[in-house]
């Protein structure tokens, strides 16, 4: 594990270095609280608590409700919203920080599958904190994700929303109908988009022979109307031209985190050494070509 730990940090040393090369914005971040609508007055008064904000904090707030939740990503509008988010917009290069404050309270939304899916919407620099006083999913936090930005004049692509939050749906239906843990699902899914921003595939039989490759490298057996779901997915990204290679330092970090989560789990230890032989031969090739 010693050994592994140390390919991990040397590999983000790689990205770190090369992310220092660019300089970034110095203007202060924004920060903005977003409350799911139906919450009471006294709910409200919990969620800021939680999230950190007092009286003396210079915060927007907006409430979202279900016409946001159709305005962004074709929700439904009756739909009640209790999830609430702490945001705030970093400058460029500071990368995502997501926390959930209540994940008693968030159900099926994992950090990382809340991360994955604001990369593919294209929110690259946040810090998010997510909360709710009661039981919810934790699917409608994004809507308010996304009024931040709007609010603030930072457009997003809608249709990028729209697939970010099939993306969300598609990793908790698969960490609640197959055998596999949440963590295997975030790690499936940000191997997959690594892989995409490596090799940058043309057709749909790329994509699918991606996704093939990665489920079993991982070792995670889908039903294969599952399969053709995540082939779906993928292929949507590839239509519209998404650029994973520009957030390869967030994957990165997500793809840490969630090894970090799956090593402390003790879940499938064999895989560590396909990790070791990954990073075995990343390097070997970067050492291929800085000496050609």
């Amino acid at each position: 594990m010693k050994y592994i730990g140390k390919l991990l940090v040397a590999f983000m040393l790689v990205f770190l270095i090369a992310a220092g090369t660019a300089s970034t914005a110095g203007a202060a971040s924004t920060t903005i609280m977003v409350y799911g609508d139906k919450l009471t007055e006294q709910q409200r008064t919990e969620v800021r608590d939680l999230v950190g904000i007092d009286g003396t904090d210079s915060v927007e707030e907006y409430d979202i409700g279900g016409e946001d939740y159709a305005k962004y990503i074709n929700g439904n509008p009756n739909a009640n919203m209790y999830s609430s988010a702490r945001i705030t917009l970093e400058d460029s290069g500071e990368g995502l920080d997501i926390n959930i404050v209540t994940p008693d309270n968030i159900t099926e939304v994992t950090t990382e599958m809340y991360a994955n899916a604001l990369l593919t919407a294209g929110v690259e620099n946040a810090t998010v904190d997510v909360a709710s006083p009661v039981a919810v999913t934790g699917h409608s936090a994004l809507t308010g994700i996304y009024k931040a930005y709007d609010v603030e004049g930072a457009e997003l692509d809608k249709e990028r929303m729209e697939l970010a939050n099939d993306e969300l749906n598609v990793a908790t239906d698969l960490a609640e109908n197959e055998e596999v843990s949440q963590e295997q699902v975030s790690e499936l899914l940000t191997e997959i988009k690594q892989m995409i921003a490596e090799q940058d595939p043309a057709t749909r039989e790329e994509v699918e022979q991606i996704v093939q490759q990665n489920l079993e490298n991982l070792e995670i057996s889908l039903s294969e109307a599952d399969r053709q779901m995540l082939i779906d997915l993928f292929d949507r990204m590839r239509d519209l031209n998404i650029d994973f290679n520009q957030v390869r330092s967030q994957l990165e970090d997500i793809a840490s985190t969630v090894t970090e989560k799956m090593e402390e789990l003790g879940l499938d230890e064999g895989f560590w050494q396909k990790v070791a032989n990954f990073f075995r031969d990343l390097f070997q090739s970067l050492s291929d070509m800085f000496r050609g």
